[in-house]
Parts: C-alpha cells; structure tokens; sequence
C-alpha cells in the first residue's frame, strides 16, 4: 500500500491525516508554457528609455522630450496601448506623493505608473512585478547631464513593460499589478509609494518581484555569467516584533521568512526550464551595503524579492559617460546582452503566471515540543482544493521531494515518529489545476501575511 493510499484511506476517517512516514520532495510549481518574450521590443524599449537623455527623479516634469516626467507619460502611454490590444484589460493607476530627503532638498512630486490586471475569481489577491524608471549619474544630486540609465533600470522597466503585453492575453483567478516606479536612486521612495498604496487598498500581497539591473552578463572585471540570475531574499523578516522574534528564538524560523521561500519557488521554476539558466538564490536582503525598491515592502511585512544579474558591471552602473585610460563608463545598451534580459523577462513572466494562477501559501503551525511525533496544522486557504506538506532537515537549503498530499476540507496532519526539533515543516496550496502557491513555513514567523494588522 502507496502513502498517498495510506492518506486517502485516513482522510476517510476523519479531517486529521495520522501518517508513520512522511513523503519527500523538492517544490516545484508547474511552470507555464514558454512565454511569448520578444528580445526585439526589449531593445527597443531600453532605447526609447535612454533617449529621454536623463530620467532623474529631479529633472523635468513637463519637457514633453526629456527628463521623468516624459518617460513616465511614455510608459503610461505604452501600459494603456497594451490594456487596448487586449480589451480595456488593464487599469491605469498614478498614485503620487511630495517628498523631501536627503537626495531631495527641495520637495518633489514622485509619481509611479501602474497597470493593474484583475483577477477573475479573488481580485483582491496581489502578485506586483516592477522596477524603477530613474536614472542617475555619478553625483546623485546632478540632474540636468545625460543619465541614459540602460541597464540600471531600464532593463527592469523595459521587464515590466514586455510582461505586461504577455500575460495581458490571458486571464487569472488573482491580480497582477505591473508598477514602473520613481525615486529608487534618491532613496526607494518609489518603491514605499506602492507599498503604502497597497496597504490603502487593502490588498493581499501575495508576491513583489522587484527587477533591478537584470540586463547584462559581463562583469567590470571581465567575467562572464550569463547562465544565473541572483535572487536575493531576507532571512529573518524586516517586520519581526519582539513576541515573534522570542518564538523564532524558541521554535526556529531564521531561514523561512516568506520572501525566502518565495525564492525557493522562484528557483524551483528555473530549474523546469531545461535550458541550464538557473536562479543562484542570494540569502542576503540585498547586495552588500546596498538596497532596492522591494525592501520598503518588506519593511511593512510583504513577501518580497530582488531580482538581479548574476555579474555586476560597476564600471556601467551610477557613472557618467566617458573613457579613462581606455576604459569605457556608463550604462548604456552597447554593454547590455538583451538576450540575457530576454530569459530573465521569461523567467519572470512564468513566476507571475504560476502565482497568479495559485491560492494563497496557508498560515501553518508545528506542534512538536517535547513530543515523539509531529502535529501539523494550518488555516484554509480559498480556491485550494488540496494542500502539500513539506519537510526539510533544519541544515538543508531547500524542501526535500515528494510531499504529503491532504484532500481540503482537511487541515491538520501528524507524522508519528518524526521529531520536530530535526526538521522543519511547510504546507503549500494547490488549485483545483494543478497550480500549486509557495511553501510557507509552520514556524514563527513563516506566514505571507504582515506580522502586525
């Protein structure tokens, strides 16, 4: 007799699933079928983007030809062109605020341009794919020199754009909101924008891929990667209070905040494409010493993650453009390698589909203290007709194979002979096709839901 019939047989007795061995597995969300990314509409987005000769957050608003304000009128203009070809599918958003800092002296009105795709069945339910429009030079404060700003972060913007015209021709039972956002160079406030847009419209933030310089392969020193992209995710979570930081101390949960199993997910995706490009997951909140727009998100509980190259050219990131001794600076696309940008868009665009097509990740909890067996147990989630039961060893990076499979209504499961204290558990939600949400971990902290109301 097969485990899974052992389960069967146990859900017929009743909602809790009393298991003497557990499956195994590594999580793999089933990936979409290739998505229609065009290399060409990249390039040519990245090339309108630089053309605008600066898009520094203080440059001009109202020059219809140069500065902020023409390229987001311009990336207005391309979601709206997109929302047409499919119907009136796609809803314009312009949410705004003044702001003053630091890199901001004289207050500025910042501006980010969404397109909101709704979901059909739980609209309310929010995946968020984005990246910042502004460019800088090597004064963060010079505002009127050409910052063609290509890869930093035209290449995310051109990302956002392109999956927007993708996954625009089909439809999902939840919401994506594409967001080209303002302020990131200056001090993410593009990014805290959004996030506090989210919150007022009372969405559940499922997932943030946050895309920032994804669109070159050749580092400064010359080395090449063009088979990775870096996905970087927080350990402990940016929003942890004293209560949950006690428990994780108590219980575990430093390596399973949301936004790190997000990653996970997103490399389980990767790894189904058969074409050797893979996620190398970068267990840090953000590059050394360094930030992006998805870390306000964070800050306020969002499951959110960074998307970026696997090699940075820093001669080709935040310089003017010149040559010294040889050596050329400046971000512009002639350092690019758009077929790179091509597979992380797709990339993209197939975790935005998984997500999108996925229920929620469950709110679990792990009663093992002190026992000889372990009780699993977690809240029901809508549109999940069966939920997935994972486990790892507290040493391993990734969930192990083959997981328990519980029929819904069901919420509870034991494993008999299982120790807590040398594994760590998780419950996954599987649509009625198939789509399955990411693993959120049965420890403190682990739910894809703000700590705090």
């Amino acid at each position: 007799m097969t485990l899974r019939t052992i389960l069967s047989l146990s859900l017929l007795l009743g909602s809790t699933a009393i298991l003497s061995r557990p499956a195994l597995s590594q999580a793999a969300p089933s990936q979409p079928a290739q998505p229609d990314v065009s290399e060409s509409r990249l390039r040519a987005d990245v090339d309108r983007l630089v053309a605008f000769g600066t898009r520094h957050t203080l440059s001009s608003q109202t020059d219809p030809k140069r500065g902020i304000g023409a390229a987001r009128a311009w990336a207005e203009a391309e979601f709206r062109k997109t929302g047409k070809a499919c119907g009136n599918c796609l809803e314009i958003a312009l949410p705004a605020k003044v702001v003053s800092g630091n890199r901001i002296p004289e207050p500025v009105k910042l501006v980010d341009v969404l397109a909101i795709q709704r979901g059909t069945e739980r609209p309310n339910e929010v995946v968020i794919v984005q990246g910042h429009i502004d460019s800088r030079r090597s004064n963060e404060m010079d505002f009127t020199g050409d910052a063609p700003g290509a890869n930093d972060d035209g290449s995310g913007t051109a990302l956002v754009l392109e999956a927007a015209r993708v996954l625009s021709k089909r439809t999902f039972p939840t919401t994506i909101v594409y967001a080209v956002l303002s302020g990131e160079e200056q001090g993410l406030y593009g990014g805290r924008l959004l996030a506090e847009y989210a919150k007022a419209q009372g969405w559940t933030v499922k997932a943030v891929l946050n895309n920032d310089i994804v669109g070159n392969s050749r580092g400064s020193d010359g080395y090449v990667d063009d088979r990775h992209v870096r996905v970087f995710s927080e350990g402990p979570r940016a929003d942890l209070d004293d209560k949950t930081r006690k428990a994780q101390r108590a219980y575990g949960g430093e390596n399973d905040s949301p936004s790190r199993n997000l990653s996970r997910y997103v490399a389980a995706l990767a790894g189904q494409r058969g074409d050797g490009f893979a996620v190398r997951q970068i267990w840090r909140a953000d590059r050394a010493g360094r930030g992006g727009d998805h870390l306000p998100f964070e800050e306020m509980g969002y499951p959110a993650i960074r998307f970026t190259v696997a090699v940075e050219n820093f001669h080709r990131q935040h310089q003017d453009v010149r040559e010294d001794n040889g050596t050329p600076y400046g971000d512009l696309p002639e350092a690019m390698d758009f077929p790179y940008l091509r597979r992380v868009t797709e990339l993209n665009v197939a975790t935005l589909a998984a997500l999108a097509r996925a229920p929620m990740p469950p709110v679990a909890k792990a009663d093992f203290a002190v026992k000889t067996y372990t009780d699993l147990s977690w809240q029901p989630v809508d549109g999940a007709t069966h939920y997935a039961v994972w486990r790892r060893r507290t040493d391993a990076g990734n969930w192990d194979a083959d997981p328990v499979i519980v029929a819904a209504p069901a919420t509870t499961t034991r494993f008999e002979g299982l120790r807590g204290d040398d594994w760590v558990f998780g419950v996954s939600a599987r649509a009625a096709d198939g789509s399955e949400s990411p693993i959120s971990s049965a420890l403190p902290g682990g739910q894809f839901t703000p700590l705090a109301p």
